[in-house]
């Protein structure tokens, strides 16, 4: 499946400032990026560095003027979308020492606070079977309703208030497997039946030795996205992150299916 992906982005800034700028197609095994490119205004400094875990990378920037990005991208994407209930967990003795830093707590991801809900709810299932049932309950559970949530908002927030955008749904999901001593992970990705569209949020699990992407809003399937970047949580994959004042003037996300 082919992606075409362009991205426009438009911020006023009130003086030099520093920004991180994470919203490039890497290509691995499972997306292959076929053409792409970026356009970003005179910058006083640009250099590029590694992202999380290796994957992606992030442009630093220092800019004395507004920050205008355009981005556009063909990537391919081989990946299955696999029944995840026919997959194992590995136990947290047997995982890498990469996977297990994604079974713990973080700022918007509290884990430990849904132990007990998760085992009193999903306690008679484990492995694939549990993650596609925590998948399901969150879908028929919450409500997606932009505005409803900011950059303060935890998953436990959005647990007890039962509604949010594709960020919070994914913090839910990472919040439960981590619970059930699944990894898990956050994703930064692009997919094409996103609506609004917009950068978009998924969790990712470790099972059978790999890791998944599970989008617990419905909207994508693992074999139409591509990834941006992961962390363990969306404090650590923001498409945007300025040290100083900036203000919104625009900004499009567009991702269509190509042929």
């Amino acid at each position: 499946m082919d992606l075409k992906i362009g991205v426009h982005l438009h911020y006023a800034l009130r003086s030099a400032t520093d920004l991180i700028v994470q919203i490039e197609v890497p290509s691995y095994a499972d997306q292959r990026v076929l053409h792409e490119r970026t356009l970003i205004n005179d910058a006083l400094h640009r250099a590029t560095v590694s992202a999380e875990e290796g994957l992606g990378t992030r442009t630093l920037l220092r800019l004395d003027s507004d920050f205008r990005c355009d981005y556009t991208a063909h990537v391919r994407i081989d990946r299955p979308a696999l029944d995840l209930t026919q997959l194992p967990a590995v136990a947290p003795h047997l995982l890498p020492g990469d996977a297990v830093r994604y079974l713990m707590p973080s700022r918007y991801c509290p884990s430990d606070e849904l132990q007990n809900f998760v085992e009193a709810e999903f306690g008679n299932s484990s492995g694939g079977e549990r993650i596609a049932r925590m998948r399901q309950w969150i879908f028929e559970r919450f409500s997606y309703v932009p505005g409803s949530s900011n950059a303060q908002t935890t998953a436990l927030d959005t647990f007890v208030q039962r509604q949010g955008v594709c960020r919070d749904y994914a913090h839910v999901m990472i919040c439960m497997a981590r619970a059930s001593a699944i990894p898990a992970r956050f994703a930064s990705v692009y997919a094409p039946y996103v609506s609004p569209q917009d950068f978009h949020a998924v969790a990712e699990v470790y099972l059978d030795g790999t890791w998944h992407l599970v989008d617990a809003t419905g909207m994508a399937t693992a074999d139409q996205i591509a990834r941006i970047g992961v962390g363990m949580d969306a404090a650590e994959v923001s498409f945007l992150t300025s040290f100083g004042q900036i203000t919104l003037q625009s900004q499009s996300v567009q991702v269509v299916l190509d042929g």
